[in-house]
């Protein structure tokens, strides 16, 4: 047995070299799953999340269509999420995104903004880090409100992001959109799109239908929504012709 497998019995314990274990595996659980990318044009006040649609552990007999097989989420009219990691925690934490906005609105008397409802999060996951008889929750929750997307981990670190991915192709989908960063803020809403997409696509590798993709967008003062299967179709038109 390694020294170092002493010091990830508690959550509060630091090892030697200062890292915290159980943290680490967080995160770990947290990005074994589904991978999702995030847009979003400032200038043109739209962003969009974008997740492949994947039934839990293959399983056929599932209904599809259900939305408790989904992984995008309406939190508030304006703000929409998309939550990785283990399922029965994404769920925990979608309901407690919900009361927080919910309880937001109702302190001060308007709707709560997605960078406000961010840093809450944030605050509570990093308190989930202190004490021993907790565990953090094994989620990475990506945010989008109007021009706005917020990234927020299991240690309770968040940021803006102009583009920006979670789950098990993180990285090889945030390299593919550092470098086309150039271009978002010039981007309309059907461009976002696009670039979501196509960024999904090229980590995972394969061409997408409709059914297969679960999109969701905000666009200025609209109402957060999904794609329906048809016009996520027409989308994949348009790339499929820009890539002949």
């Amino acid at each position: 047995m390694s020294r170092d497998s002493n010091y990830d019995h508690h959550i509060s314990i630091f090892s030697p070299q200062g890292r915290l274990y159980q943290i680490e595996y967080a995160f770990k659980a947290a990005t074994a799953s589904t991978t999702a990318t995030a847009v979003r044009s400032s200038k043109n006040n739209c962003a969009c999340i974008v997740s492949q649609k994947k039934l839990p552990d293959g399983n056929r007999l599932i209904v599809a269509d259900s939305p408790t097989v989904s992984n995008l989420h309406s939190v508030t009219n304006s703000i929409g999420c998309i939550l990785t990691g283990r399922v029965p925690d994404c769920k925990a934490l979608l309901q407690r995104l919900r009361y927080e906005a919910a309880d937001f609105t109702f302190k001060f008397g308007y709707a709560c903004p997605v960078s406000v409802l961010a840093k809450r999060v944030a605050d509570l996951a990093q308190v989930y880090t202190q004490s021993a008889s907790m565990r953090p929750l094994a989620v990475q929750t990506i945010l989008i409100g109007p021009g706005e997307v917020f990234k927020v981990d299991c240690a309770g670190h968040f940021l803006p992001f102009k583009g920006t991915a979670s789950g098990s192709k993180e990285q090889e989908a945030i390299n593919y959109l550092e470098k086309i960063t150039g271009n978002f803020e010039d981007m309309n809403q059907d461009e976002v799109v696009r670039s979501a997409i196509m960024a999904l696509g090229s980590v995972l590798g394969s061409d997408f239908r409709g059914s297969e993709l679960e999109v969701g967008i905000v666009n200025g003062n609209e109402r957060f929504r999904k794609l329906t299967e048809d016009e996520i179709e027409g989308h994949l038109n348009v790339i499929a012709d820009s890539d002949a």
